[in-house]
């Protein structure tokens, strides 16, 4: 007879007391960060829509040295073109890894500032991801439980099937029962969703990162894995070969001083580069960012999934466009049209995990299928807590016989397509073997 409905449930079991904390935790701060930007629009009201005291106009470019000039010990390596009623921004980043952000009105004029990593949005994605921590283990943690989701979505609906318990009328099962129900129900969303979350995740989000860059008929383009550089034949011939200066402090933190640099010799202005995005058809809202070195060009684009208030386009508008820092010639772009299918699975999965793919109908449907994951978590504990007799834990009890060759080959599959998964299924394998032959030789 194939042993597959136990250790299934044994797994099942066992994954629920594992994850359930962090599962609950991760639900909540993702329904924290469904609604950042409507949180944001009314905590930060003068930041995004503000005016300054000083009427007088300025350039961009003039901003951005008086934004130098202030903020000392920090460089500018974005600055950030938003639509009306929006305040444009510009983002500092420092040595140490500190970031702020700064708003300019409409004369670009210095409104406010912050500290980037205490805004609504950048808290509760940190939350997320890392429990706050921003700890590389931690986040290995957040992609494990992931991992398990997906298996207990899986296993649940498996068992679910297997014990008949949709027809089922016995009121100790109700608990249960229900339980069951409602994960088929968010089953395919719930798996959507925990997918299209992988991308943040520490070791499943480099390799996917790295099938983008490396793939072209996957990913991206080979224009976007290696930007075009800026042609050196415009810096005058007789400091051509000169290296940027760097101080001891960039070479340690960047190798060669490779950070955004707004004091490259000869390079244009930032005011020439949003004339020349506009001349590109490079339309509001999108971002500068600027080049690390010499070589390098002005990358502006519009992204679906920045994260940020008032920056996210539809994934059919983004773009990418390459200026040449010394003469604005644009050197290449690349569009959504020309990604591969996982460049462009993301481009869409990415927004729609965060909930903002189709306006608020996203939002209260993630919502609704988060709400439904607490109360599933909560029947599966009260069918759990019922079970406990004397206050004494009742587990599954293991059948003493081996594991079906048809659920390892599914947990194999599982384990090579999710590593963190495979490690700690390989774990679980161990402990099974021993406890199976300790309990053979028992019998024995």
């Amino acid at each position: 007879m194939k042993n597959i409905f136990n250790p299934m449930q044994r797994l099942h079991f066992y994954a629920a007391l594992f994850i359930t904390p962090l599962l609950i935790t991760l639900t909540i701060s993702g329904i924290g960060f469904l609604f950042f930007q409507e949180v944001e629009n009314n905590v930060y009201k003068t930041e995004f829509f503000g005016h300054s005291s000083n009427q007088q106009h300025q350039t961009m470019n003039q901003a951005v040295e008086q934004v130098e000039e202030k903020f000392e010990g920090f460089y500018i390596s974005k600055v950030s073109i938003l639509e009306e009623p929006y305040n444009n921004r510009i983002t500092l980043d420092d040595m140490a890894g500190n970031q702020r952000y700064v708003f300019l009105d409409e004369h670009n004029q210095i409104i406010a500032d912050q500290n980037a990593k205490h805004t609504y949005a950048n808290v509760m994605r940190n939350i997320h991801s890392s429990l706050f921590t921003e700890n590389t283990f931690i986040n290995y943690l957040v992609e494990l439980t992931a991992c398990w989701t997906i298996f207990m979505i899986i296993s649940g609906s498996y068992m679910l099937i297997k014990k008949k318990l949709i027809s089922n009328k016995s009121k100790k099962l109700k608990f249960q029962k229900w339980h069951g129900i409602l994960g088929l129900i968010i089953a395919i969303p719930l798996f959507i969703l925990v997918l299209t979350g992988l991308p943040w995740s520490g070791f499943m989000g480099s390799k996917i990162a790295g099938i983008m860059d490396n793939s072209g008929t996957l990913g991206q383009s080979e224009l976007a894995v290696n930007p075009p550089k800026s042609d050196v034949n415009e810096i005058p011939w007789a400091t051509r070969s000169n290296q940027q200066p760097a101080s001891k402090e960039t070479s340690a933190h960047h190798g060669s001083g490779e950070i955004p640099n707004t004091k490259i010799q000869h390079q244009i202005t930032i005011d020439k580069v949003i004339a020349q995005a506009k001349k590109e058809h490079i339309t509001k809202p999108y971002s500068i960012v600027y080049p690390a070195k010499a070589e390098a060009a002005f990358t502006v684009s519009k992204g679906s999934n920045t994260g940020v208030t008032g920056l996210d386009v539809s994934p059919y508008d983004e773009k990418t466009l390459y200026l040449d820092q010394y003469s604005g010639e644009n050197l290449g772009e690349v569009k959504y049209q020309e990604y591969g299918v996982i460049g462009k699975w993301f481009t869409w999965g990415i927004p729609l995990h965060e909930g903002h793919l189709f306006g608020v109908a996203n939002k209260v449907i993630n919502l609704l299928i988060c709400v439904a994951l607490l109360v599933a978590i909560g029947l599966g504990l009260t069918s759990w807590i019922k079970r406990m007799g004397n206050r004494k834990v009742k587990v599954p009890v293991r059948v003493q016989k081996p594991m079906s060759i048809s659920l390892i080959i599914v947990l194999v599959i599982l384990g090579l397509l999710m590593p963190l998964f495979g490690l700690s299924i390989l774990v679980v394998f161990i402990i099974e073997a021993l406890l199976y032959f300790r309990d053979k030789k028992t019998r024995d």
